[in-house]
């Protein structure tokens, strides 16, 4: 009877012992997992957190960059503006100079001219027969000396845009005409203030007059 109750009491406590052995493991498996979960989840969160800070860090430097790439555009546009602008005024500046220069010597071949045109018309020669006919074949050496320097004058005058110009028939105009003489109008249709005869013809380079027209204006 003692070694029953015996036998029965190592029984219990064996299956006691298994029962404590079987839910410890269990229970410690579970908390176990619960931590790493927890873990990882925070991870992954301070992950999210960064990745999120570096696209916008990123952003900001794009942005930063192209700010800065605009304003430096900006900057060569103007510039290059501003340096077009200034070879044209200094094209422009350097073209006028010459002209001025190329003008400053004009008054004296005017002079030249007058005094071969008072030649020709003392041999009888009209101006324009002399800048386009032939050389008179019975006319002195000297004579067609006179014609071939007046067509040469001429023809400098017009490389350097300098013409001529008889304006009769055409109202007076102080800026273009100096009135040597004031007849009274004649014939029908002559109206006072017009330009009856030239005496001397202007010369003008454009819209600068070189020399004013000497004329005879009816009064």
């Amino acid at each position: 009877m003692s070694d029953e109750r015996e036998r029965r009491a190592e029984e219990m406590t064996e299956d006691h012992m298994a029962e404590a052995g079987a839910g410890a493991p269990a229970d410690a498996g579970s908390g176990s997992d619960g931590a790493s979960t927890d873990a990882a989840g925070a991870a992954r969160s301070d992950g999210d957190r960064g990745e999120a800070a570096i696209e916008h860090d990123i952003e900001d430097l794009v942005g930063q960059a192209r700010a800065e790439r605009d304003e430096y555009l900006d900057l060569a546009q103007r510039t290059k503006a501003d340096f077009d602008n200034y070879r044209r005024r200094m094209a422009a500046e350097t073209a006028a100079a010459g002209r001025r220069g190329r003008l400053e010597v004009v008054p004296g071949l005017i002079e030249a001219l007058d005094n071969l045109e008072r030649v020709l018309e003392n041999e009888g020669i009209a101006t324009d027969a002399a800048l386009d006919g032939g050389l008179p074949d019975d006319a002195p050496v000297s004579l067609q000396g006179v014609i071939v320097a007046y067509r040469d004058l001429h023809s400098t005058l017009k490389a350097i845009d300098v013409e001529t110009y008889d304006p009769v028939g055409e109202t007076f105009d102080p800026g273009l005409h100096e009135a040597l003489q004031a007849v009274p109008a004649e014939g029908a249709g002559v109206e006072a203030g017009v330009v009856v005869e030239v005496m001397q013809r202007g010369y003008r380079s454009e819209d600068h007059v070189i020399r004013p027209a000497r004329v005879v204006v009816s009064r």
